[in-house]
């Protein structure tokens, strides 16, 4: 890998974590189309965490009163507390369906993974749309449903922003709130996912089949698109249709399903893991 391409999904990142549009969705993409295999699987998903960290920081700029407050009474502090409920769902479906998030990481899963990220996009925006009355700051039941949604974006092609925004909308929030604490909410995940990777990649050597240079570029990149996508959806979120974006990726979804079907080259056919466990854990997640 070369600076470029590093720099290429380090934008992919950037600009996908924090629009509705999956970032783990387009990353997957962005290695197919530059004919990254399977094999090398493990030093990239090393990579796109990596690339999560740059997305951290413009988190952290972005809300720094609202993480300087946190530090200064954590005890006492409810966006902590909402933080931490919210990371709960997650952290249970990620334990419950970890051989399938796994599997999904083929891409076999990801025209279906956007077309549901779609679907529910289109459903918070007519939700959205019929509702007289939003709150303006987020509660426990807010917190749970967000939290469950961000859950089901485990899967790769599932927007985790878009999932957790649609959760916040169908919950009552209004938008700017939801998008912040959607946008909060990755701080804790990406944290997450650090330390359980982070273990693997130790364990296994991940780190040494990363070339420094083009990791740092990556990372810088990410940080960047990222620090533009979070001002860009709270400045206009209130005014933007997320029916564009749904339309956006249901596109790309079907054309997924579609290069699939005739076995395009480079694209990861549809072909269900053979492990029964991943299969029921999959049926369980949809019904």
């Amino acid at each position: 890998m070369n600076a470029l391409q590093a720099a290429l999904l380090g934008l992919i990142q950037g600009l996908g974590e924090f629009l509705p549009i999956s970032s783990s969705g387009h990353l997957l993409l962005g290695r197919m189309v530059m004919g990254f295999t399977v094999d090398e699987s493990p030093a990239y998903k090393m990579l796109d965490i990596l690339l999560h960290i740059g997305t951290l920081i413009p988190v952290l700029i972005v809300f720094w009163k609202d993480w300087w407050a946190i530090l200064r009474n954590p005890f006492k502090s409810k966006t902590l507390l909402l933080l931490f409920i919210a990371s709960m769902p997650t952290l249970i479906v990620k334990v419950i369906f970890d051989d399938f998030i796994d599997g999904a990481d083929t891409g076999w899963f990801l025209g279906v993974s956007f077309l549901l990220t779609a679907l529910f996009l289109m459903i918070a925006e007519i939700v959205s749309s019929r509702k007289d009355h939003y709150k303006d700051q987020p509660g426990f039941f807010h917190a749970i449903i967000m939290g469950c949604m961000q859950g089901i974006a485990l899967l790769p092609g599932i927007s985790r922003s878009g999932s957790t925004l649609a959760g916040g909308l169908l919950s009552g929030l209004n938008r700017k709130s939801a998008a912040k604490f959607s946008f909060m909410m990755s701080a804790p995940a990406i944290v997450g996912a650090m330390l359980i990777e982070g273990k693997d990649a130790l364990e296994n050597g991940w780190f040494n089949d990363l070339e420094l240079m083009p990791t740092l570029v990556g990372i810088a990149v990410a940080g960047v698109s990222g620090y533009l996508a979070i001002r860009f959806m709270l400045s206009l979120i209130s005014r933007v249709s997320l029916n564009w974006f749904a339309l956006y990726v249901a596109i790309l979804g079907v054309v997924f399903l579609v290069l699939q079907l005739i076995s395009f080259p480079g694209v990861t056919p549809f072909a269900m893991p053979e492990a029964t466990e991943t299969v029921g854990a999959l049926t369980t997640l949809l019904m």
